[in-house]
């Protein structure tokens, strides 16, 4: 019998966490920290840091953990580099369940930077009211840019907001197209700034977006070790049959 390791905070993990619980196959589910009141789940979980890989190494070798299932963030990338390292010192099979990535469809205006940076340079220029959808954890960075108006959708209260004008609303999704477009038409946005998180749950904005005629500064995803990888729980399911 397998006994997992899921590095969860995703839908897609809570998804396999559902599923390995109801056959009965052991497995630790685990989030990073970063949000303040994770959703409760049908397996033991942990919550924090393992102390880089090297400390996932560790925890492998003492919780005797069989397999990994890097089911983080798409945006996740050192917990998803540690995960890698952690497994080729050990020997412990990997696969990554992930979501595919949003692609422009008509009547999109989309301008691609390739990280956090080049997000917060684009936005050099003139004041505009910006519906940052970045997280709390990348706010910071964009305080170089505090002539905008910010709209700030979050799942937790944040500590310090570094913006002298911003609108913060403490909501967890997932949204529809109707609810994102209201909220865009009464905060009045003229930009969207976003992750490629990819999938179904965080779309709603591009929906909206694209119907309301507003341009997108769309974040492109890391880049990551190479692994395998699944899109669908049942492809994991079967993984863990075979190896």
């Amino acid at each position: 019998m397998p006994n997992l390791l899921i590095l969860g905070g995703t839908t897609e993990a809570n998804a396999l966490a559902k599923s390995v619980s109801e056959q009965g196959i052991p497995a630790t589910y685990s989030y990073a920290g970063r949000v303040d009141t994770p959703r409760p789940q049908p397996v033991p979980t942990r919550v924090g840091g393992f102390g880089g890989a090297e400390g996932l190494v560790r925890y492998i070798r003492d919780q005797e953990i069989s397999h990994i299932i890097d089911a983080t963030h798409p945006f996740a990338a050192q917990m998803s580099r540690n995960a890698a390292e952690a497994c080729a010192a050990t020997a412990t099979p990997l696969a990554a369940l992930t979501r595919p990535a949003w692609v422009a469809q008509d009547g999109d205006s989309w301008q691609h930077v390739p990280d956090i940076d080049g997000a917060v340079d684009a936005l050099s220029g003139s004041a505009q009211r910006v519906f940052l959808a970045v997280g709390r954890m990348h706010l910071q960075d964009f305080a170089a840019q505090p002539q905008h108006h910010y709209l700030l959708r979050l799942v937790d209260e944040p500590e310090t907001v570094p913006f002298p004008n911003r609108d913060v609303i403490i909501s967890r999704g997932p949204f529809t197209e109707i609810e994102d477009r209201g909220l865009m038409q009464r905060h009045g946005t003229q930009l969207v700034v976003s992750k490629n998180a990819g999938g179904i749950g965080a779309r709603a904005k591009l929906d909206a977006a694209r119907a309301l005629g507003l341009p997108v500064l769309m974040i492109d995803r890391p880049l990551l070790p190479q692994r395998t990888e699944f899109e669908k729980v049942s492809q994991v399911l079967d993984w863990l049959v075979h190896t």
